[in-house]
């Protein structure tokens, strides 16, 4: 039976960063299709409503979920929805799914946070408190410092640069684990994809190897 993965990018990208992640998970024999859409501008019930129907389109096989960031977060949400969805699991790459410091931090600036984080800005800062959907979620967080919001100084402990480890660690999670590299690395690395492989057919993320980025 087939097994489609949906991709969801995250804040300031669109679909063109997930092309090696795809070629990837192609290779693994899964069915990929890129989600993309307006990060900032779209309304999260347009982004829901969408991503669900193309969940339903690949009806009755498996459709699983991988998001980047904001990404992961959405792919909770939309799992959350009343309605029938096709099986699955979802991994989140680098998600704050308890909320985001570097968001807050940019919220404080006032109107300037609409134009930066639009309309999935309370989602970004708040995230969730913990999972109790019907899907196992597994989570690949990074820890090398490098990025915008390591610069900005609002992140705690062990970071990717933009997530904070323990952002992203919910309760209810079914797996988590880390890798050496940065926020927008989980993208390119080839651990991260084959981890993403392990988890969306066994349910585990198994050993993680050293060094991430190649």
């Amino acid at each position: 039976m087939t097994e489609h993965i949906i991709l969801l990018h995250g804040l300031w990208m669109r679909g063109f960063a997930l092309g090696l992640l795809h070629q990837r998970l192609m290779e693994e024999g899964f069915r990929v299709h890129r989600f993309d859409y307006m990060s900032v501008a779209a309304t999260q019930h347009h982004i829901l409503k969408r991503l669900r129907a193309g969940m339903e389109e690949c009806a009755p096989e498996s459709v699983h979920l991988v998001g980047h960031s904001l990404g992961g977060l959405l792919a909770l949400r939309a799992c959350l929805e009343p309605g029938q969805l096709p099986p699955g699991r979802i991994v989140c790459l680098g998600s704050p799914l308890k909320g985001s410091a570097v968001a807050r931090a940019f919220a404080s600036w006032g109107r300037g946070s609409e134009v930066l984080l639009g309309h999935n800005r309370p989602l970004l800062e708040q995230g969730f408190e913990a999972w109790n959907g019907p899907r196992e979620v597994g989570v690949i967080a990074g820890r090398m410092p490098i990025g915008l919001g390591a610069m900005l100084g609002h992140i705690a402990g062990e970071h990717d640069g933009t997530v904070a480890v323990e952002e992203t660690c919910l309760p209810g999670l079914a797996a988590h684990c880390v890798v050496e590299t940065s926020h927008t690395g989980l993208l390119l690395s080839a651990e991260v994809a084959r981890l993403t492989t392990r988890f969306l057919r066994e349910g585990q993320f198994g050993p993680v190897l050293d060094g991430s980025d190649t």
